[in-house]
């Protein structure tokens, strides 16, 4: 269980750390009238984003790296496939969930309303994407709609290079529709963005 366990706690920590690092802080800014001094600065729009969502690639590589280290040292937890294809993965997953955030958060302008929103997004996702146990347990009518849903994608790409030694010929699939999914709502985002 903890080879299911552990690759899926790293997914859900992308999902999770990128929809309130960047969305709720977008939020937040928005709310204290922070965005709307920013306006008077030459600075763009894509920016100031890019810049939340570059801090939380940093951030989410050190609390991967944190949980990983424990999993590996306590339950000797190895990445059995290619290292290089879990960090493009992981990467393509802060891109699609920092752009969900970024277009959840461009017009949003109050807290409760921002917590609403993420709660919305996250939790069916942390029910339905196998992270705490299959999705193959749900009837077969929904799975393909479960198997659409990003966090299963990265989830399912994550748990097959830990666990069955899968490559880019195995996982590149979740790689290109997880940044498609990521650049869309990113740049539409951009273009409702609203910044008081």
């Amino acid at each position: 269980y903890i080879d299911f366990l552990i690759p899926g706690l790293l997914a859900m920590n992308v999902m999770m750390s990128t929809m309130w690092g960047v969305g709720y802080t977008i939020i937040e800014a928005r709310t204290k009238k922070l965005l709307r001094r920013m306006v008077a600065t030459p600075m763009p729009k894509w920016e100031y984003i890019s810049s939340l969502i570059v801090a939380r690639v940093l951030l989410c590589f050190v609390e991967a790296a944190i949980v990983f280290t424990f999993a590996h040292f306590y339950f000797d937890i190895v990445i059995e496939g290619s290292v290089l294809a879990f960090i493009m993965l992981f990467l393509s997953g802060i891109v699609c969930f920092s752009g969900i955030a970024v277009i959840f958060a461009s017009r949003t302008a109050k807290t409760q309303v921002g917590n609403g929103l993420i709660n919305l997004i996250v939790m069916p996702m942390m029910l339905l994407s196998g992270i705490y146990f299959s999705y193959h347990n749900f009837p077969d009518a929904v799975i393909p709609m479960i198997q659409a849903l990003p966090l299963t994608m990265l989830a399912d790409g994550v748990k097959a290079i830990f666990n069955e030694s899968a490559g880019f010929a195995e996982v590149w699939k979740y790689i290109i529709a997880l940044n498609a999914i990521g650049l869309t709502t990113f740049f539409v985002g951009l273009k409702i963005y609203k910044w008081y």
